[in-house]
This record gives C-alpha cells, sequence and structure tokens, in this order.
C-alpha cells in the first residue's frame, strides 16, 4: 500500500474554518469541526455546517481524488 492510499484511509484530513477559526477533521466529503458541529464540503473552498444550516468559508478541502466531485 503506498502512502497516499494509507492516509486517506487513516482520515488524517484537516482544513481550517476561516469563518470561526476552527478545524475541521475527516475524510471524504464530511468531517466534525473542533466544537463537534458535522461539516459537509460544498465546494474546494466551502464547507455547510449541518448542525446549524450555515455556510462557511474553509482554507481548501483535500481534492486529491478528481472522482468525488
Amino acid at each position: 500500500m503506498n502512502r497516499k492510499n494509507e492516509r486517506r484511509r487513516w482520515n488524517g484530513m484537516s482544513i481550517f474554518d476561516l469563518e470561526d477559526g476552527d478545524f475541521i477533521f475527516g475524510s471524504g466529503d464530511t468531517g466534525f469541526d473542533s466544537d463537534g458541529h458535522m461539516m459537509s464540503r460544498m465546494s474546494d473552498n466551502m464547507a455547510l455546517d449541518l448542525d446549524t444550516g450555515e455556510i462557511h468559508m474553509v482554507s481548501g478541502w483535500d481534492d486529491d481524488d478528481e472522482d468525488d466531485w
């Protein structure tokens, strides 16, 4: 197994939430921020807080796999 696949399996992605200063941790198209809110990717630099319905600008979602979107 190469390092790229190993990193994805580990779910080690982190994104900075520019709106409230939290980090989002997860993999694929969903993750949880530092406050425990579930976040869903809307685009490379936008995420939806599924708990509050607010849209957040983020530092950038990991886009190694072009097939995700």
